[in-house]
């Protein structure tokens, strides 16, 4: 097993403890996606609590990756909702499971087709 493999499994494993439901083929794009950052330790994961790595996810992942035109309040907004889901007491909210939510709530599944 690949060490994407690996990880891969493990963003399945906390998807399923969170109850929440995914597309493993979609998060296998994600993931694929993100290159070598998911095997950093410090780029693998999303810190809600640091405004500025937010707003960071808010211009280079929604407005440059997926090309939302949505107000920044409004993405800034489905940002935090993602925190809030991920958990607020989880320390690892992985990045390729946070881009994940964000893609499909803003419905842009289509940019990695």
């Amino acid at each position: 097993m690949s060490k994407r493999d690996e990880l891969l499994a493990k963003y399945a494993d906390e998807f399923k403890k969170m109850n929440i439901s995914f597309d493993m083929d979609f998060l296998t794009k994600v993931t694929v996606g993100l290159g070598p950052s998911i095997y950093n330790k410090d780029s693998s994961t999303v810190s809600c609590s640091d405004d500025s790595e937010l707003q960071r996810v808010v211009d280079n992942y929604l407005v440059k990756k997926l090309g939302c035109k949505e107000s920044q309040d409004k993405m800034m907004a489905a940002v935090k909702e993602v925190c809030e889901q991920l958990g607020s007491s989880n320390r690892n909210k992985y990045r390729a499971m946070f881009y994940y939510l964000l893609a499909k709530k803003f419905g842009k599944e289509s940019v990695y087709k």
